[in-house]
């Protein structure tokens, strides 16, 4: 792999570039922007339940938060590639790097959740949990488990937003475009924080900490891979070393979960003002070389008499801070980022020896993440995400299909019913987790509530 060889405009099977007054990396982020999983994100939980009078971000804007911060990460990095890492006679690589890279990695970054259910991390839980639970459930004579391959298997025991992700951006789905999204290879790429597949997971490595692709995307990501040059990963066949665009990826949502699940905290009462700010200004007095500037932003801080608008500045603040060190870390690390050899964080690495930072991690887990508010939507999401799989996946899985089978089967919409008939097993299930992974928190419940017979809509 080299810096002039490891993006590609091409897409999966389909290698044709459409003429456009845009570049091919801003039609990425077009298509994603406007597509309906994007949309849905809205209505997905991202720490916070969604209901009430306090604003809080929800997977959609914070989406478009680490699509911003992505974009001033490949702007720096862009421009540091371009002037001292490529042939100055790479008149392609040059405006790549200056001018496209922003867009790859704010694409990039507006989809990295895209693929994850309803209800935050627990809907994730709940559909692996369903499969570990129901191993021994009896369809016809036939245990769960016995349906599906070693590898298959683990795809479902241990679902995964991330694999989840890849399969949206790619798949062909009935009745929709022949090439999926149609997103290039340079973005996919920048999406795949965990090149390698369910049954190749090893925590002890950082890229194959979880999987980036379910059995079903093998060939997409094999072409992938291959036409992007990513480095093969020595110890495991058939895994791959991160491409080096997924650093700054990771970096630009490392910043904003990190930092804007504070201000959340202290907007809706969780964390006090003196809490947050004490916090962010000791973070930003670490990290900020500019002793001058870290004085001066605490000066401006101290004149706002707005509590949430205080602390929104020191975000900004401290955002403009880490990305600024995110991108000098790359820098620094640049060949073992490019030959695979890089096995951290660009903000794992600054943050490693930070008292500060290791306070703000204190404070998320101890008093946002465990707080009674968080823990009754991930409660709630388990039992309805857990209830709405097995009612689905047991009548996609019977030969004879009694007619509340069929009933149930017709609700699932028609662009995932395309293996429902005559796919293998695995296929038919994939296509159940499509439509129970696309729903919203509101509709998952509303559809649970309907199906249990709790609530009955009625037409006028």
């Amino acid at each position: 792999m080299e810096w002039g060889n490891c993006y590609n405009p091409g897409r999966i099977g389909d290698n044709k570039l459409r003429k456009d007054m845009r570049s091919q990396y801003i039609r990425d982020y077009d298509k994603i922007i406007f597509s309906s999983p994007f949309r849905r994100l809205q209505d997905k939980t991202q720490v916070f339940p969604l209901p009430g009078t306090s604003f809080v971000h929800n997977r959609h804007t914070h989406s478009l938060e680490v699509a911003s911060v992505g974009r001033s990460l490949a702007t720096l990095t862009g421009d540091f590639i371009a002037e001292e890492l490529i042939d100055p006679a790479d008149t392609t690589s040059d405006t790549f790097y200056r001018q496209d890279l922003a867009s790859v990695i704010s694409a990039a970054c507006l989809s990295h959740d895209i693929g994850n259910p309803a209800f935050g991390h627990s809907g994730e839980d709940a559909i692996s949990e369903f499969f570990i639970s129901a191993a021994s459930l009896p369809i016809e004579g036939t245990d769960l488990r016995d349906f599906f391959t070693e590898d298959e298997w683990n795809d479902l025991i241990n679902f995964e937003g991330n694999a989840n992700a890849f399969r949206i951006m790619t798949k062909v789905y009935k009745g929709k475009s022949p090439f999926g999204m149609g997103i290039t290879l340079s973005t996919l790429t920048a999406m795949m924080k965990y090149p390698c597949s369910s049954s190749q997971t090893d925590k002890s490595y950082k890229h194959r900490k979880k999987y980036g692709f379910f059995k079903a995307e093998k060939e997409a990501f094999a072409e992938l891979a291959m036409k992007t040059n990513m480095v093969a990963d020595p110890n495991c066949p058939g895994a791959f070393m991160r491409h080096p665009f997924v650093y700054l990826v990771e970096a630009a949502d490392d910043i904003c979960y990190n930092i804007i699940d504070m201000e959340d905290a202290h907007r809706i009462g969780i964390l006090t003002t003196k809490e947050t700010s004490e916090a962010f200004l000791n973070l930003i007095n670490e990290i900020e070389i500019d002793k001058s500037q870290a004085d001066r932003s605490a000066e401006i801080f101290n004149k706002i008499e707005d509590a949430n608008e205080s602390i929104a500045f020191l975000r900004s603040v401290l955002i403009n801070v880490l990305v600024r060190s995110a991108s000098d870390h790359f820098k620094q690390n640049h060949a073992a980022i490019l030959s695979g050899h890089y096995n951290g964080s660009l903000l794992g690495d600054i943050m490693s020896n930070s008292q500060a930072f290791k306070h703000i991690v204190d404070l998320s887990v101890n008093r946002i993440y465990k707080s009674p508010s968080v823990i009754e939507v991930e409660l709630a999401g388990f039992h309805v995400m857990s209830e709405l799989l097995k009612m689905y996946v047991v009548p996609a899985l019977k030969t004879k299909k009694s007619h509340k089978d069929i009933s149930i089967l017709s609700m699932v919409p028609s662009q995932f019913t395309g293996e429902l008939g005559s796919g293998s097993p695995y296929e038919k299930v994939m296509n159940i987790l499509d439509h129970i992974s696309s729903m919203t928190d509101a509709y998952a419940l509303e559809h649970y509530r309907r199906m249990k017979g709790i609530e009955i809509k009625r037409h006028d």
